[in-house]
């Protein structure tokens, strides 16, 4: 009998295949990181040993200024920024954040959202660390060299978007267990804000700007601001102003073109309906594993099973 194992290699082409999009981003900057690592060599080859330098180089044309006369002499940084990092701790826990939500993300939406909010989102960070550093008047004094440089912005906005289009997503973290997704990107939200006094006021407020957009998109495009905040955190606010109605038949009786109660037969058929369409999704992962179904699929699972992985 063969048994078949699959190694870490095949784990790497199994997640590439299944998400392009997102290795596409995360080799797009570790290729740009790489791209900056050669150019260090070449100045060490022209005798320009002090790697401060080189940095120096890459920095003052592809990160973000803060300062609107160096914006506008170098206004591709708005994009190049989001892709730029020096340090290889900043890059490799950016990567591990965007791999992670961005998995989270694309189970519920489309690779083009994922390149529409990791790329609007970090121009928003960018946008809204620029107009900080302008309006507030304790940055004054660093805002001529303030630069902005990481995908932090926009892993934030897909951290976000992710954990509120599917805030009952949880997983497991190391010493605490598990966590709705929610919950972690709302700390991660506060932190950012309660730490812009700190050492990278540019940063966090990058950051931040990158969250709002991620939470913006994800209002208008799942909540259409009709539902408000009762549809992000639960329903419990529908369930009170059904208990309102109930409770005050005038309320009900107000709308003349409210939806009749459903008789047993109805409820049954399409509790059953319900059933079997779940039970084609739970036999379609058996044979082909969760990977194997469509969006509406996952969708359909998450809503139905009131806790989700």
């Amino acid at each position: 009998m063969n048994y078949s194992s699959s190694g870490p290699l095949d784990e790497i082409k199994r997640i590439i295949r299944i998400n392009p999009v997102l290795t596409k981003f995360i080799l797009i900057n570790t290729g740009i990181w790489i791209l900056g690592k050669f150019i260090q060599v070449i100045f060490y080859l022209f005798n320009t040993p002090d790697v401060a330098i080189a940095d120096a180089w890459i920095v003052s044309w592809f990160a973000l200024p803060a300062w609107l006369p160096s914006l506008y002499a170098h206004p591709w940084t708005l994009v190049t920024y989001m892709f730029l990092h020096i340090e290889f701790w900043h890059i490799l826990f950016n990567m591990l954040w965007l791999f992670w939500f961005g998995k989270i993300f694309l189970e519920f939406m489309k690779p083009r959202q994922f390149v529409l909010t990791y790329l609007i989102g970090g121009l928003t960070g960018g946008l809204f660390y620029i107009a900080a550093f302008n309006i507030f008047p304790v940055f004054s004094g660093m805002l001529p060299v303030s630069v902005a440089l990481g995908a932090s912005a926009s892993v934030m906005a897909i951290v976000m978007a992710a954990s509120f289009y599917a805030p009952e997503y949880s997983i497991q973290l190391l010493f605490i267990g598990r966590i709705k997704i929610i919950w972690l990107a709302l700390t991660l939200f506060i932190i950012d804000f309660f730490a812009i006094p700190s050492g990278n006021p540019g940063g966090h407020l990058a950051h931040i700007g990158g969250a709002l957009y991620g939470f913006t998109y994800v209002w208008i495009i799942r909540y259409r601001f009709r539902s408000g905040f009762s549809s992000l955190f639960g329903n419990s606010f529908n369930r009170m102003k059904s208990r309102f109605r109930q409770g005050n038949p005038r309320a009900s009786a107000s709308n003349p073109f409210r939806e009749r109660p459903m008789t047993d037969d109805e409820f049954n058929l399409r509790k059953l309906q319900g059933q079997k369409k779940m039970d084609e999704i739970l036999e379609k992962i058996s044979k082909g594993g969760y990977d194997s179904l469509t969006r509406e699929e996952k969708d359909f699972l998450f809503k139905s099973s009131g806790n989700n992985k």
